[in-house]
């Protein structure tokens, strides 16, 4: 088995897609056996102040020192669990030191499996207004919405305020639904939860789309990779091809 290296952003989502690939590690493996997994967590904090300025050339170096950091402990690929990092990750700059598997690939990949045609999009505002999932889908020909202004905002603010915190409100989950509600009206066929904290809050049987759990999605494909089952991936960063 291959050694996953899981370099995280935003604990909460990272806890979930650690925990997720050791569940499915059990399911495939049997009891008490995943694949070998090192994880590293510098604090979001050292770098909000980059996100808000758009330092793009500053957050890939953060996270290159921790990819340097899982490549040293014998991590053969990695995965990155939070959906915003990825817009960092796609602008120019040296290589990663080991080759990394792209979350909004394997979502996109996902939603061509199920035939969606229209993926409504939740996350940040960053990774809402930003390029890794009109790109994603758009490569396979599919089509894309995001909230409005207003509800841009609430979804961001309740991420970062409360989410990424470890808050989980039964008035926020309303929220959501609510706004998932208006994307289904828009013509979506499904909903793309795209921050990794989001499945903690909105599952299936409360939402009134289909949903592409980004987090679980992205987990499994890794033990995918490292059983053999899925190729091991080649992108290190910058543009996807």
């Amino acid at each position: 088995m291959k050694h996953i290296g899981i370099l995280a952003h935003s604990f909460e989502g990272a806890s979930l897609c650690f925990r997720t690939a050791c569940l499915e590690g059990v399911k495939r493996l049997g009891a008490h056996m995943h694949p070998e997994i090192t994880m590293t967590c510098s604090p979001m904090a050292l770098v909000l102040e980059a996100w808000d300025r758009g330092d793009n050339a500053a957050l890939r170096e953060f996270f290159m020192e921790d990819a340097r950091k899982i490549a040293a402990a014998g991590a053969e690929f990695f995965v990155l669990p939070d959906n915003t990092a990825h817009i960092a990750m796609e602008s120019p700059g040296e290589p990663f030191p080991i080759p990394g598997l792209h979350i909004g690939e394997v979502v996109a990949e996902k939603a061509r499996r199920d035939g969606r045609t229209k993926v409504g999009i939740l996350g940040t505002n960053w990774t809402m207004t930003g390029p890794v999932y009109p790109g994603a889908l758009g490569r396979r020909g599919m089509g894309w919405a995001i909230p409005d202004e207003t509800d841009r905002k609430l979804i961001h603010d309740i991420i970062m305020d409360e989410l990424c915190l470890g808050t989980f409100k039964d008035s926020s989950r309303d929220t959501y639904v609510q706004i998932i509600e208006k994307l289904k009206a828009d013509g979506c066929d499904a909903v793309a939860l795209v921050c990794t904290e989001i499945p903690l809050l909105i599952t299936q049987d409360v939402s009134p789309l289909p949903i592409l759990d980004s987090t679980r999605l992205l987990a499994a494909a890794a033990v995918d990779v490292a059983l053999g089952e899925r190729p091991m991936p080649e992108w290190r960063g910058g543009p996807v091809a």
